[in-house]
This record gives C-alpha cells, sequence and structure tokens, in this order.
C-alpha cells in the first residue's frame, strides 16, 4: 500500500482592524460558495512566501508582504497540508477575480464563526490560532 500523496498549499491570513480578510469562492471551482481566507495550491518548486503573494495576487488583485507562517494544518484525510501565513496588505485597490471569488468581507473572528458554510479548516484554525492575533498589534501591520 502507498502513502497518499500530499500537497501543499498557502493559506494567507490578512488583517485589518482587528478584521480578517474572508472570501466566498465562486461557482466554478472546488467548494464553490464556501467561505475561507485566500489560498491555493503551490506551484512546483516555488517557496511559501512566494506563493502567498501569488495566490493573493490571483484572486483578490492587491499585494501583501508575508510576515510568518503561523500554522500548518494537515487535512483529515492527508492530503492536504496547508501552511497559513500572516501576510501584511500594501497599498493598492483590492479587485477579485470574478473566476475565484464570489464575495469579499473583512470580518472579525465571531463573524467568521457565523458565516454560513465555512471550510471546516478555517474554524479549526480560528480557535487554535486566529483568535489570539487580535491581540497582536503587530498582525495587522500597524
Amino acid at each position: 500500500m502507498h502513502a497518499p500523496i500530499i500537497k501543499d498549499g498557502v493559506v494567507v491570513v490578512v488583517m485589518q482592524e482587528q478584521r480578517f480578510l474572508m472570501i466566498r469562492r465562486a461557482a466554478g471551482i472546488p467548494a464553490a460558495g464556501w467561505w475561507c481566507f485566500v489560498g491555493g495550491a503551490l506551484e512546483p518548486t516555488e517557496a511559501q512566501p512566494e506563493a502567498v503573494i501569488r495566490e493573493f495576487r490571483e484572486e483578490i488583485g492587491g499585494w501583501v508582504r508575508p510576515i510568518a507562517k503561523i500554522w500548518e494544518h494537515l487535512h483529515c484525510d492527508r492530503s492536504l497540508r496547508l501552511h497559513w501565513w500572516l501576510a501584511q496588505l500594501l497599498e493598492g485597490e483590492l479587485r477579485p477575480n470574478p473566476a475565484e471569488v464570489a464575495e469579499v468581507r473583512w470580518c472579525t473572528a465571531d463573524e467568521i464563526e457565523a458565516l454560513p458554510n465555512l471550510l471546516d479548516g478555517n474554524r479549526l484554525f480560528l480557535r487554535e490560532v486566529g483568535r489570539s492575533l487580535v491581540e497582536l498589534p503587530e498582525a495587522d501591520g500597524t
């Protein structure tokens, strides 16, 4: 029996004024209609910080500066390992890519937990790491 192939991805955690940037995934892509943080798969040979910048740019159209990896989560079926990165939003207008993003919201941790169709890993992140970020002044780049 072969071990499952693990795919690696990044998740981009951006905060401003104690609110997290959340997206609702567009129709026609995996987990369509579900709420989550910005993120996606690493390309072959791509470093995680590079993937953070690229994925954010592709989905939201803005620019971020990766600050630090803050969490790692292996999906329950062990096929997907997500590397969660705190990132600072840089200047510029956000322009969500309609092929990937149906809606964008800035949410408190409580508002995120109340979202319908929140991907489970996002809820786990909030409980294990995300809520503590609200207490850190450097988390939102201020």
